[in-house]
C-alpha cells in the first residue's frame, strides 16, 4: 500500500451514485483502473449495513493495495481493518472534537482526514492532527447541494500553505482537471466524473494518467 503523500486518485463508492449496481464488483473497477483510494460514502445508510458492506471490501482493496477510507464512522474502519477514516467539519469540530486522537479508535492505527472549505478551516484541521484534508468543493457539485464552489483561488493557496497530504474535490472531472493541476493541485478527489462515466475502470485510468504526468 502507498504512502498516503505518493497517493493521486481518491475515488469513492457513493451509495447514491449506485444506481443499482453491485458495489463489490464496482469497487473492483475502481481498484482496476488504478484509484489509490476508495471512499466507502453512504449517507442513507445506517453504521451496521456500512459496516457490513465495508467487511466485504476489504480484502476487494487489500488484495489491489488500495487504501479503504470509511466516511462518518471511524469506529467502523477500526473495527472492519480498514486503514483510513474521514470526517466532515460537522461530524468533527461541530461536534466539540479538537483533535483526530478523541475519534481515532483505540489501538487502531488508522488515518483520518477532515473535509475544508475555506483556509481557517483547513489550518484549524491541520492543527488538530488530521492526517490529510480535502479542499473544495472547488466547483459546485450534485454530491454537496446548497455549497457553492469555493473556486480555484483555494486550491492555489492549499499548494503554498498546507504542509500535510491534501486532495482537490467537487465538481472535478475531465475538462477542468487540467485547471485544477495548474492551480497546484496533485491529488484530487473525483465522484460522479468517474461513478457516472460508461466505463469505471477506464475513466480512472484516464484521470490517474494526467495525474502521473503532472507529477513528473
Amino acid at each position: 500500500m502507498k504512502l498516503l503523500k505518493d497517493c493521486l486518485l481518491y475515488g469513492f463508492l457513493d451509495s447514491a451514485y449506485l444506481d443499482g449496481r453491485d458495489p463489490e464488483l464496482l469497487c473492483q473497477q475502481l481498484c482496476d483502473g488504478g484509484v489509490d483510494l476508495v471512499q466507502l460514502r453512504a449517507k442513507d445508510w445506517n453504521q451496521t449495513e456500512v459496516s457490513d458492506l465495508a467487511k466485504r471490501l476489504v480484502p476487494i482493496t487489500e488484495d489491489a493495495g488500495v487504501r479503504l477510507v470509511i466516511n462518518d464512522y471511524p469506529n467502523v474502519a477500526g473495527e472492519v481493518g480498514a486503514p483510513m477514516a474521514h470526517l466532515g467539519q460537522e461530524d468533527f469540530f461541530d461536534s466539540g472534537y479538537q483533535d483526530i486522537k478523541d475519534v481515532k479508535p483505540v489501538g487502531a492505527d488508522l488515518e483520518l482526514g477532515l473535509s475544508t472549505h475555506s483556509p481557517d478551516q483547513a489550518k484549524r484541521s491541520c492543527d488538530a492532527g488530521a492526517d490529510y484534508i480535502a479542499i473544495g468543493p472547488v466547483f459546485a457539485t450534485p454530491t454537496k447541494p446548497g455549497r457553492p464552489g469555493v473556486t480555484l483561488d483555494y486550491v492555489r493557496w492549499a499548494s503554498k500553505n498546507i504542509d500535510r497530504p491534501w486532495f482537490a474535490i467537487g465538481g472535478i472531472d475531465l475538462d477542468n482537471l487540467n485547471d485544477v493541476i495548474a492551480a497546484g493541485a496533485r491529488r484530487v478527489c473525483v465522484v460522479s466524473a468517474i461513478l457516472l462515466a460508461p466505463d469505471v475502470t477506464d475513466a480512472c485510468r484516464t484521470f490517474k494518467e494526467r495525474l502521473l504526468c503532472a507529477s513528473d
